[in-house]
């Protein structure tokens, strides 16, 4: 694989980058390279939260490490969505979640933030670029990832502290939501005036919730997200009743499960219908699926099936694993059941 065709894998899927040259530098001078991305251990994990992950499938195809940051105080720094005395056992919840959740070739490298946030010189960092960022800096950053309902000094300092996480992951590149946009932003900003390199930040799109255009997939919302470990019928119920009109692209729940989780792990997708309805399909890339289903040539309900299935499968191991754990769900709390 060239340098060209490992950037395209890299951007594959993202809405934007910044540090593009600086990545081409990076693989041209053929040392290694990782990469990171976090998640706050607020709740139960869902489709919003594990498509982002499958992003490294990309980044291992590429030769590039990965990491992944199960960041337990900044659940509690954003506005106490995790209390103080919780962030533990959800924590090991979300680690024990993403070992299991999907069929890993070669498992990303899993960092509980608490293993080295409260260090003396990470501590000491955070305090350096609270004397140079200001309110309002910090606020713009935090804005569209924190509540910032009545915004606490903790939101404040989230920001920072996920800043400087690039610099002590060891990492070359972070990953997330378009959401995380002014987070990253504020990292390269504020990381070189204490002395540290600036990272690659890359971008992707946020998806919508399976109720479609307007709704966020969100757990406070239930028919809007598959839980991870739900139970089968749970996942073809709320599977059934997604948003997906024939011929709709936009905004398509749906399709974006498809080209955001299956195509990047599966690399296909199989359409098993009765040869009156046209028969088995097989999908190899995400483009010629989303032509056939934008000509009308492919039924919403056949789509469905086929994606229920593949969460059903793909999900295995995590439903298994917590059916015979449920005494670990019910200690966390109702939000986190099934």
């Amino acid at each position: 694989m060239n340098v060209d065709e490992k950037i395209e894998l890299i951007k594959n899927n993202s809405v934007d980058i910044m540090g593009e040259d600086v990545l081409r530098q990076k693989f041209e001078s053929k040392k290694s390279m990782s990469a990171y991305i976090g998640r706050a251990p607020t709740g139960s994990l869902h489709l919003g939260h594990i498509i982002p992950l499958s992003k490294v499938f990309d980044f291992q195809k590429a030769g590039v490490k990965t990491k992944i940051l199960i960041a337990d105080i900044h659940a509690s720094l954003d506005d106490l969505k995790a209390p103080w005395e919780q962030i533990d056992k959800r924590a090991k919840f979300t680690k024990k979640c993403i070992e299991l959740a999907l069929p890993w070739t070669e498992k990303p490298e899993l960092v509980i933030g608490s293993s080295y946030q409260l260090s003396e010189a990470y501590q000491m960092d955070v305090l350096k670029v609270s004397t140079l960022a200001t309110i309002s800096r910090a606020k713009r950053a935090a804005s569209e990832v924190t509540r910032m309902k009545n915004p606490k000094v903790s939101e404040l300092i989230y920001p920072i502290m996920q800043s400087l996480d690039e610099q002590y992951l060891g990492v070359d590149i972070q990953w997330g939501g378009i959401d995380q946009r002014h987070i990253m932003a504020f990292a390269r900003e504020y990381l070189p005036k204490i002395g540290y390199e600036p990272r690659i930040e890359l971008m992707q799109p946020l998806i919508v919730g399976l109720k479609g255009p307007g709704v966020k997939m969100s757990s406070s919302v239930p028919d809007s997200v598959v839980k991870i470990y739900d139970s089968e019928s749970s996942i073809k119920k709320k599977m059934k009743g997604a948003y997906c009109p024939e011929g709709v692209v936009k905004d398509n729940p749906v399709l974006q499960i498809c080209k955001y989780l299956v195509f990047p792990i599966r690399g296909e997708l199989l359409i098993d219908r009765p040869a009156k309805f046209g028969g088995v399909v097989e999908f190899k890339d995400y483009a010629a699926l989303e032509k056939v289903f934008k000509a009308k040539k492919l039924h919403p309900l056949d789509l469905k099936n086929a994606v229920t299935s593949e969460l059903i499968s793909m999900f295995t191991k995590v439903r298994k694993y917590f059916e015979k754990h449920l005494d670990v769900l019910e200690e966390l709390g109702p939000k986190f059941m099934p």
